[in-house]
C-alpha cells in the first residue's frame, strides 16, 4: 500500500511539473510572438487606429490600402520606395550565397573531418580562430580590398565573401563526423574516390544538416544590413534592410505603412523555414543521437 502511495505521490509531482514548464513555455512565447501580432493587426489597419487603447487586436476593417502602398500596386502610392526592387536584390544576393556556402562548406567540412592532411589540425583551429573575429573589424579591409578592384555600389561585395562560411565549415565538419568511417571504407573498396564518396555517399546521409546550414545562410543575408550600408550607394541595388530602414525614417509617424513593410519583409523567411522545417529539425537532433 505504501508502495502504492509513494507510485502515487511520484506520478502527481512529475505531472505537476511538466503542467508548470509547459505553462512557463506558453507564457514566454506569447511574450515573444504578441509584438509580431501586433505587427500583423497595425499592418491592416488606418494611421489613427494603430495607436488606439485599449489595442484592437482585430480591426473591425482590414485596411489593405497599406500593402498597395508599399509596394506601390497600380503607381496608387504617393511615393515610390521601391520596395520591389530591393526585394529581388535581397533574394538574389541571399540565394546565390546559399547555394554558394553550402557547397563550399560541405566540401571542406568533408575534407576535414574524413581526410587526413598534414596539418588539417592546424588549418582548423585557424578556421576557430578566425570565428572569433567579430566581422566589423574586418569591415575597413573589405571595404579596402574591394573598393581598389573597382567592385564598389554593386553585389559583388556582398556575394563573395558569403560565397565561404567559417561557421558553416564548422558545423559541416561536426556532422560528418557523426556518420560511421565504415561507409567510406567501403566505397573506397567499390573503387570509389573521394569526390564521388562525397557526392554519392556523403551529401545525402548530410541532408539534415545542409538544410540547417542554408535556413541559417539565408537568414544571415537576408538580415545582412551593415555590409549592405556600407557597400552599396544606389538606391538601385538596396537590399530589403536599407530599403526598410529609409521607409522607417521617411514615413516614421505612419506606423501602419511602417508595419505593412515590415510585414512583407518577413514572407521569404518564413516561406524558407516552411519549407525546410522538417529537415531543420533532424539536423538540430543529429548530434544528440549517436547510432
Amino acid at each position: 500500500m505504501k508502495n502504492k502511495d509513494l507510485q502515487k505521490f511520484y506520478f502527481m509531482k512529475k505531472l505537476i511539473i511538466r503542467f508548470c514548464c509547459t505553462a512557463l513555455i506558453i507564457g514566454i512565447s506569447l511574450v515573444m510572438i504578441t509584438p509580431f501580432l501586433w505587427m500583423l493587426s497595425a499592418s491592416m489597419k488606418t494611421s489613427a487606429d494603430v495607436l488606439k487603447l485599449p489595442i484592437k487586436w482585430i480591426p473591425d476593417y482590414f485596411y489593405p490600402d497599406n500593402y498597395i502602398s508599399v509596394w506601390n500596386i497600380g503607381g496608387k502610392a504617393k511615393v515610390d520606395y521601391h520596395f520591389g526592387v530591393a526585394y529581388l536584390n535581397s533574394l538574389k544576393i541571399a540565394f546565390i550565397n546559399l547555394f554558394g556556402s553550402v557547397l563550399t562548406s560541405t566540401l571542406a567540412g568533408y575534407a576535414f573531418a574524413k581526410i587526413k592532411f598534414r596539418g588539417s589540425n592546424v588549418i582548423f583551429l585557424l578556421y576557430l580562430a578566425a570565428m572569433m573575429i567579430p566581422t566589423q573589424v574586418t569591415l575597413i579591409p573589405r571595404f579596402t580590398l574591394f573598393n581598389s578592384l573597382g567592385m564598389m555600389g554593386g553585389h559583388l561585395p556582398l556575394i563573395l565573401p558569403g560565397l565561404v562560411t567559417i561557421t558553416g565549415t564548422f558545423l559541416m565538419r561536426q556532422y560528418f563526423m557523426q556518420i560511421p568511417n565504415e561507409l567510406k571504407e567501403a566505397s573506397f573498396i567499390d573503387g570509389a574516390n573521394e569526390f564521388q564518396i562525397w557526392a554519392r555517399i556523403m551529401v545525402p546521409v548530410a541532408k539534415p544538416g545542409m538544410a540547417s546550414l542554408a535556413m541559417l545562410v539565408f537568414l544571415w543575408n537576408w538580415n545582412n544590413y551593415l555590409d549592405a550600408l556600407v557597400f552599396l550607394s544606389d538606391w538601385r541595388q538596396y537590399t530589403i534592410p536599407v530599403a526598410l530602414t529609409n521607409f522607417v525614417e521617411e514615413s516614421l509617424t505612419e506606423y501602419n505603412l511602417v508595419m505593412a513593410a515590415s510585414a512583407s519583409a518577413l514572407i521569404p523567411v518564413f516561406a524558407v523555414f516552411l519549407a525546410g522545417q522538417r529537415f531543420f529539425v533532424k539536423g538540430l537532433v543529429a548530434g544528440a543521437v549517436k547510432g
